[in-house]
C-alpha cells in the first residue's frame, strides 16, 4: 500500500484534486518563487530550533534525503531507546508518515517518555497548524511512540535579537497536546479518504477559487486554470471585492466574466474597471489631478525603498520579519524641470539601517515634497528607523511631514484598460509611458526578486563578479521605480520633462 507523508495529507486537505496531481502528475507543478522563499525561511527557522532545543549539542539529526525514508526509520527507532534529543525523527504507521521537527526526551511514571513539538516560521498558531500537529501525534502513537506531549512553536515577531547568536528568546510555544489526541478518528479519516483520492485513475474534477490559494499557494493552479473556460475580460479584475452580493456572484453563481456582473453589486472603483474595461478607454480626470498636486510646489522628490526581511534575524537591535531598508533611490526635480538621481545601497552584510537613513536625510534636502507610491510602506520604514535611532528622530520626522502619496491620485483620478484592476507602478507606468519597461530590465525586476538578490548578494559563497552584476541589477531596478513617479507626476500635471 501506498503510505502518504504528512505533506500529502495537508495537500488532500486543501483541495483533493491536488493530492492527486502531487501524486500522479507533478510534473505539471510550477513552484512560484514565494513557495520557494517559504521553504528556505523554514529551513532557516528549523536549524535555530536545533540550537534552541539541544543547547549541549548532544542530540541526533536525521537526514531522509541523505539516509533514504527505510534508513530514516530504522534509525528513528533506534534513537527512540536513547536519551536525548532527536530532530527529523521518522515513523509510519497506518498508511502515513511523519517526521517530527523536535523530539525531547522525559519520564513519566519511571518510564521513557517523549515530547514533540513542531516549529513553523508563522508569528502565530493557524488552523492548518493545528490539522499539521494532529497528523503528526496520530502517526507516532499509531507507531507505539510512548508520546505524551506536543507543542506548536512559532516565531514571536514582537522579539529583539540581542546579539551574540542569543535566540533564546525566539520560539513561542502552544501546548496542542488534548486537542491533537482527540482527533485520533478525524485523521484517521483523513488518511483513509486521502488514500481513495490516490487510487482515482483520473483526477478529481475540482474548479479554481479560493481553496487555490489557502492555506498555501497552489503550484497546480496554471494547469487547473487552463482546463477552465477563459474569461474575456476575468472577474478577478474587479478591485477589492469584499461586498457579499458581489462575492456570492463570483463565487457560488460562477460569474467569471466582468459581462456576467450586474453593475448594481459594484462600488464606484469596480464599475469605473467594469466600464472602461468592456468599451475599451480610458478614464483620466486631469484636471482633478492637477488640483491634487498643485499644493505641493517644487523642487520635488521622488522616493522608493528596497527591503529585507528574516524571519531569523542576523543584526543586534531588529526583529523577525522586520523589514530593513538597504537601498533606496531619489529622484530630484527642480524648480527648471531638472532631474537629477541619486541613490544608496548597501551590500556590505553589515546592518544598513543608520548607513540608509543618514543617507536618506542627506539626499532630501531640507523642503519640497517627497512623492512616494503607496506611502504606507516608506512612512512605516522612516518611523521604524526613528525608533532605533533617536538622534536621527528629528531629521526623520521632518520627512515624514513631507511625505505625498501619489497612488490616491492614481487610483481617484486615472484608470486604463491594460491595467486590468491594478493600480500597482507596474500596472500604470507602461499606459503612460510605454518607453519605460521592467520587463526590460535583466534580473531583478520586483520587489521580491530584489530581495532575493540582496540575499545572494551578503553571502559569503558569492564571488565579487556576481556581486557587482547583482548590485547592477538592483540599482537599475530601484531607480526606474523613481523615474516611472516622475514621469507619472508629469502625465498627471500636464507637462513635459526635458528630455
Amino acid at each position: 500500500m501506498r503510505v502518504l507523508s504528512k505533506s500529502k495529507l495537508l495537500a488532500y486537505l486543501q483541495c483533493p484534486k491536488r493530492l492527486w496531481l502531487e501524486l500522479h502528475r507533478p510534473d505539471l507543478r510550477e513552484e512560484s518563487a514565494a513557495t520557494q522563499a517559504s521553504y528556505a525561511m523554514g529551513h532557516s527557522v528549523g536549524e535555530i530550533a536545533r540550537r534552541i532545543y539541544d543547547k549541549d549539542g548532544k542530540g541526533s539529526l536525521i537526514d531522509v534525503a541523505a539516509e533514504g525514508f527505510d534508513g530514516a526509520l530504522a534509525r528513528s527507532q533506534t534513537l527512540l531507546a536513547g536519551t536525548r534529543p532527536i530532530f527529523e525523527a521518522g515513523f509510519s504507521a497506518s498508511g502515513a508518515i511523519a517526521f517530527a521537527d523536535v523530539l525531547l526526551p522525559l519520564r513519566r511514571s519511571g518510564k521513557r517518555a517523549w515530547r514533540m513539538v513542531e516549529v513553523k516560521s508563522a508569528t502565530s498558531v493557524k488552523d492548518y497548524h493545528r490539522c499539521d500537529t494532529a497528523i503528526q501525534a496520530f502517526v507516532a502513537r499509531e507507531a507505539k511512540v510512548p508520546l505524551v506531549g506536543i507543542a506548536l512553536a512559532h516565531i514571536d515577531s514582537s522579539w529583539v535579537y540581542p546579539g551574540s547568536e542569543d535566540y533564546s528568546g525566539l520560539l513561542v510555544e502552544n501546548d496542542l497536546t488534548t486537542e491533537a489526541f482527540d482527533r485520533k478518528k478525524e485523521v484517521q479519516t483523513w488518511i483513509e479518504d486521502a488514500h481513495a483520492v490516490s487510487r482515482r485513475r483520473k483526477e478529481p474534477v475540482i474548479g479554481t477559487g479560493g481553496h487555490c490559494g489557502d492555506p498555501y499557494e497552489c503550484g497546480f493552479h496554471a494547469y487547473c486554470s487552463a482546463q477552465e473556460p477563459q474569461a474575456e475580460y476575468p472577474v478577478s479584475w474587479l478591485p477589492q471585492v469584499k461586498a457579499k452580493a458581489l462575492k456570492t456572484r463570483i463565487e457560488k453563481d460562477g460569474a467569471n466574466d466582468l459581462r456576467d456582473i450586474d453593475d448594481d453589486l459594484l462600488n464606484d472603483k469596480q464599475l469605473r474597471v467594469k466600464t472602461h474595461t468592456l468599451a475599451g478607454t480610458t478614464y483620466f480626470d486631469q484636471q482633478g489631478a492637477q488640483a491634487d498636486l498643485s499644493a505641493h510646489k517644487l523642487p520635488a522628490y521622488f522616493l522608493d525603498f528596497e527591503t529585507v526581511t528574516f524571519p531569523v534575524p542576523i543584526w543586534k537591535g531588529t526583529r523577525p520579519y522586520q523589514q530593513i531598508p538597504f537601498q533606496f533611490s531619489l529622484h530630484r526635480l527642480s524648480r527648471t524641470g531638472k532631474v537629477e538621481h541619486v541613490g544608496f545601497l548597501d551590500l556590505s552584510g553589515k546592518d544598513p539601517s543608520r548607513p540608509f537613513a543618514e543617507a536618506l536625510i542627506g539626499a532630501c534636502g531640507e523642503r519640497g515634497p517627497i512623492f512616494v507610491y503607496n506611502a504606507g510602506f516608506e512612512t512605516a520604514r522612516i518611523k521604524e528607523l526613528a525608533a532605533r535611532f533617536p538622534r536621527l528622530k528629528r531629521s526623520l520626522d521632518a520627512l515624514l511631514a513631507r511625505i505625498v502619496d501619489l497612488l490616491p491620485v492614481a487610483r481617484e483620478r486615472y484608470y486604463h484598460p491594460d491595467q486590468h484592476g491594478s493600480w500597482s507602478i507596474k500596472a500604470v507606468l507602461p499606459t503612460i509611458a510605454a518607453d519605460l519597461s521592467y520587463d526590460r530590465l535583466s534580473g531583478v525586476q520586483d520587489g521580491g526578486m530584489a530581495m532575493e538578490a540582496f540575499h545572494e548578494a551578503v553571502s559569503p559563497t558569492t564571488t565579487a563578479l556576481r556581486k557587482d552584476a547583482i548590485r547592477d541589477e538592483l540599482e537599475r531596478y530601484c531607480e526606474l521605480d523613481t523615474r516611472a513617479m516622475v514621469r507619472l507626476w508629469a502625465y498627471f500635471k500636464g507637462q513635459v520633462l526635458p528630455t
